[in-house]
């Protein structure tokens, strides 16, 4: 079985309790960006939708959500956000105003767009 089919994945109770930064240059903590690029400028699309499929992926707990993510931008991104199947589909599950979303993956697998940024945008 992939490891994203067994990994734990941490979904909010509310869309309305997700008030994270929206704007500005934000470092995430070292438990969610390992990656030596924590920077992220959520001035620019592509950074934002980075910063937000990383968050999604590697929340431990409803904390991290609450702190990081916004629910209006978080609805605004999602369809164009690549996820990992299960994790989008426990997201659309509890949320079904995510799974309604214009273009957003009906059968709940991995898509590209808007999750990295290749420096230009």
């Amino acid at each position: 079985m992939p490891y994203g089919d067994r990994r734990p994945y941490v979904v909010a109770d509310s869309l309305t309790e997700l008030r994270g930064p929206t704007s500005g240059t934000v470092v995430l903590p070292r438990h969610l960006d390992w990656s030596g690029s924590a920077d992220h400028n959520l001035d620019r699309p592509a950074r934002l939708a980075s910063m937000y499929r990383t968050v999604l992926v590697e929340a431990a707990t409803e904390d991290d959500l609450r702190a990081w993510l916004d629910g209006v931008l978080l609805v605004g991104l999602w369809r164009a956000m690549w996820l990992p199947a299960r994790l989008r589909g426990l997201w659309e599950n509890r949320f079904p105003e995510l799974a309604r979303c214009v273009g957003s993956a009906q059968g709940g697998g991995d898509r590209g767009g808007g999750g990295g940024d290749k420096g230009g945008d």
